[in-house]
């Protein structure tokens, strides 16, 4: 009896689609739709920006690990002289040998020494766990003739320090 009612079902549901009556298509007008006029301005919000970057930046896990390791300086090894106010741009190659990525939410902090001219507290490149990354801060030599050293750490989004020190150690001397 159900084969016989599936059987009918199927042939009354054949029929009715080779009936030949076409569907009528209803007419939809078209409405008016306004283009953006050329060389007119976008305007885009920071919040938009900081959205879509977050999107392709690295993030940290809750539940990781945060490191740095120091592996050379690029630039201005240790004890270059210097003039007074001379400009420098300091390189250093680390690694990101924790578990968490690093994102816009890390820093670099001054520990110790002066800043010359950095600021005390710094972003840190966003790098994923495990990359080598160089890290590069602009200085200006102090006026103060003799040996000036600044101290560099990394911080977590908590404010917590993590990882090797990394540091410029210059001599400054007379021009």
């Amino acid at each position: 009896m159900k084969s016989s009612l599936i059987c009918l079902f199927c042939i009354a549901l054949i029929l009715v689609a080779c009936s030949g009556q076409a569907t009528p298509t209803l007419y939809v007008p078209a409405e008016q739709v306004n283009l953006p006029v050329a060389n007119t301005p976008t305007t885009i919000t920071t919040e938009e920006v900081d959205s879509a970057l977050d999107s392709r930046i690295p993030t940290a896990s809750p539940d990781c690990t945060s490191n740095l390791l120091f592996l050379q300086d690029i630039t201005i090894p240790d004890g270059t002289r210097v003039q007074p106010e001379e400009r420098l741009d300091k390189r250093w190659l680390v690694e990101n040998n924790g578990t968490c990525n690093w994102d816009r939410r890390y820093s670099l902090r001054l520990i110790a020494g002066l800043d010359m001219g950095a600021g005390p507290d710094l972003a840190l490149f966003p790098a994923r766990s495990g990359s080598q990354v160089e890290i590069q801060i602009q200085f200006v030599a102090p006026q103060d003739i003799g040996r000036h050293r600044s101290a560099w750490q990394a911080a977590d989004p908590g404010g917590n320090l993590f990882g090797d020190t990394i540091f410029i150690e210059i001599e400054v001397s007379n021009p």
